[in-house]
């Protein structure tokens, strides 16, 4: 290992989202979703796929039995009109396309997720491995026989054949096929994240020793071609309940159509079966019940268009309903990667002392900020001149806080938190009341960066000033989450004054400094102790209890294999602030699904004006006409058309999603009413009658 090796430059996580989508776009071949949806609408009028959608069951039943009446007009006894068969027959095309169209809208919503998995899969080839055994032989064997704990050896050039960690060497890997993203990735060992690897991508230089951690089909790319494609898409916990109300009305309106005959028949007014089933689809929701599947398949996409991978509907729909956001400061609120700015010398000592004992403290420290220590050093002219065989690394830990080096002749030399140095050189039996210390401390965390306190055995030399930057924006966005309600607590392992001046700046709700792994998951039961949901992202393994914990977990795609198990989405693009834009895509999906919802039932309303007064003509209801429909067959065919067609109209919409705008529950139900109310139980009006007239001039009725 080089201890002063250079940091590469980290890979930006701040990426737009025009760029984002141009990623997917490149990687995603959409050509063929229509033509593959046409037919799959057809295979969906298996009795055994429809009955799983009650409203467009009760439809497809329905049309069965006007086509009945159509083939023998006397089925149910004589009819009255001038020309059965035709109508039976216009009736019955209305109704298949009806449950065709609602059919083409999950078939398009599910063509997406195909489609993903479809470029998923493109990455995935079997390959030619270099297993290397324990004695150190290489042995070639087929990608697809290599199991979990396995050894393997890749050079420039070779595609990773499988799921692993690296565990010797230091090399780029071109991780394109997955993320979209073409600059590569960094990936060594003794890194908590860099060291995981995805089969599937391509490293491009030097070389990697990698112990798979996956058995064959059970890699992380085999996981989201299941998940992507629908293979393991279960309705989500509010679906199933609007699927069930649906399902209850549906029922509600068969008793009533079911009891309307002897009605009928009472004020002199026989209704035939054809007019029974057209009364029967106009009263329930078939524009939701059509839509609702593809509502929440598009939803899953929209999160996949931000290359996140959701490992079920119900974490996404979660995101709706979350109140409480729990982020980490460093990578998601400030830029990340917290660089040595500065030096601050104490008590006399020299910039050139301080650098060297950070220097030494700081090279066997992989991180980041302890390279960046070790850099800054350097170009203070310190040097290491000690022989790296006879010293020892002291690693960082949660519980110590600190980290460093064992030189020769018993010498110890520490930088870390000045709370945890300041107690390493009382057990020293060294002083650790400082004055100036103390004021170098708070000024940098006046500042709101990180100090870090650098000692040598028993005496303190200075404190190590590390910048933290908060992101451009990002206040902007813990406003909107406010305005809807959302909840934003920062961690961090930064003391209080420190977190108090990020905090601040960035705008968020509340703090919790000096944060330990177990803070994590104390703050998320509390919040779930009060009953909200709750958020957070993660990479590390130390994360992985906290992610399951939350309702909903985003691990980091260079995260650790225990991360992303135990979280419920992985973001590609390793962005941790992308949880911000996937709270909004989940209020999204719970907005679309209620607008849609609204329209459906108000559009009701200009159906029953429609059909009502033709079932009761005998009785005098045609008062009822307001919008003056030429005839009873016009009103039935014209509010069939209609409830038909609105089913593609609005399939856009309900891929797309309603626009989302950060307001509060009360505002977006005034708004959805007003729009999505009002506009749904005016349009019918006004396209029944455009039909009415239509039918009327070509001669139909």
């Amino acid at each position: 290992m080089n201890p002063v090796a250079p940091t590469p430059k980290p890979k930006s996580s701040r990426r737009s989202s025009d760029r984002r989508q141009a990623h997917k776009k490149a990687r995603i071949n959409t050509r063929g979703i229509y033509p593959r949806a046409i037919r799959d609408a057809f295979i969906k009028l298996n009795p055994k796929s429809a009955i799983k959608n009650p409203v467009m069951f009760l439809v497809w039943v329905g049309t069965l039995i006007t086509l009945a009446v159509t083939i023998d007009p006397n089925l149910f006894g004589p009819s009255t009109q001038k020309n059965p068969q035709l109508f039976n027959g216009l009736l019955t095309g209305i109704l298949f396309f009806t449950v065709w169209f609602a059919n083409f809208a999950e078939a398009v919503a599910e063509g997406r997720g195909k489609a993903q998995a479809d470029a998923l899969r493109s990455t995935k080839s079997e390959t030619i491995a270099k297993k290397l055994a324990s004695d150190g032989t290489i042995t070639e064997v087929s990608s697809t026989s290599l199991q979990q704990g396995d050894n393997i050896y890749v050079v420039a050039g070779d595609i990773i054949p499988a799921d692993g960690e690296v565990i010797m060497g230091v090399a780029s890997v071109d991780e394109s096929a997955i993320t979209g993203e073409s600059a590569p990735v960094l990936k060594e060992s003794g890194s908590d994240v860099a060291s995981s690897v995805t089969g599937g991508t391509r490293i491009i230089s030097d070389e990697l020793i990698i112990r798979i951690t996956a058995d064959p089909g059970k890699g992380f790319i085999d996981r989201m071609i299941a998940l992507v494609e629908g293979a393991e898409r279960t309705k989500t916990p509010n679906e199933i309940a609007l699927t069930v109300l649906l399902a209850v009305l549906s029922l509600v309106f068969l008793f009533v159509v079911a009891t309307l005959p002897a009605l009928a028949y009472y004020v002199n007014s026989p209704v035939s079966v054809p007019i029974l089933v057209a009364l029967l689809v106009a009263l329930i929701p078939t524009t939701i019940g059509g839509l609702l599947s593809a509502i929440g398949i598009a939803g899953m996409d929209r999160v996949a268009q931000f290359n996140v991978i959701a490992t079920s509907g119900r974490a996404v729909e979660a995101c709706g309903d979350v109140n409480t956001l729990v982020l980490d400061k460093t990578g998601t609120i400030t830029l990340g990667n917290r660089l040595a700015e500065e030096f601050i010398p104490i008590e006399g000592h020299s910039i050139e002392e301080i650098a060297y004992i950070a220097l030494v403290a700081s090279v066997f420290d992989d991180t980041p900020e302890g390279k960046s220590i070790v850099r800054l050093a350097q170009r203070l002219g310190a040097r290491f001149d000690f022989d790296p065989d006879r010293v020892e690394a002291v690693d960082f830990s949660a519980k110590t806080r600190m980290s460093g080096t064992n030189l020769p002749g018993g010498r110890e030399a520490r930088k870390g938190a000045v709370g945890a140095i300041k107690g390493f050189v009382r057990s020293r039996n060294g002083d650790d009341n400082s004055p100036e210390l103390d004021a170098a401390y708070q000024r940098v965390s006046q500042l709101g960066g990180t100090p870090l306190a650098v000692c040598l055995d028993n005496e303190i030399y200075g404190v190590v000033y590390l910048k933290d930057i908060v992101k451009s924006g990002i206040r902007e966005r813990f406003d909107q989450l406010g305005r809807m309600g959302v909840r934003t607590i920062m961690l961090t392992g930064d003391n209080r004054i420190t977190a108090a001046v990020i905090a601040k700046e960035a705008g968020v709700d509340d703090f919790i400094a000096e944060a330990t792994p177990e803070d994590k998951i104390n703050v998320i039961q509390r919040e779930q102790a009060e009953g909200k949901l709750v958020a957070m992202t993660g990479d590390g393994t130390n994360d992985a209890p906290a992610l399951a914990q939350a309702n909903v977990g985003l691990a980091m795609n260079t995260g650790t294999q225990a991360a992303k198990e135990a979280a419920n989405m992985v973001d590609l693009d390793s962005d941790p602030t992308k949880l911000i834009d996937i709270v909004g895509i989940g209020k999204q999906l719970l907005i679309t699904r209620g607008a849609l919802t609204t329209f459906s039932i108000a559009n009701d309303i200009a159906k029953y004006f429609a059909i009502i007064p033709v079932i009761f003509a005998a009785a005098n209801l045609q008062s009822l006409n307001i919008m003056n429909l030429t005839s009873p067959t016009s009103a039935i065919l014209s509010a069939l058309i209609y409830n038909a067609l609105i089913i593609p109209a609005l399939i856009p919409l309900a891929l797309k999603g309603v626009r989302f705008r950060p307001l509060s529950a009360n505002q977006l139900l005034q708004r959805n009413i007003l729009i999505y109310g009002l506009g749904g139980a005016i349009a019918p009006f006004i396209a029944i009658k455009l039909i009415d007239v239509m039918l009327t001039a070509i001669g139909l009725v």
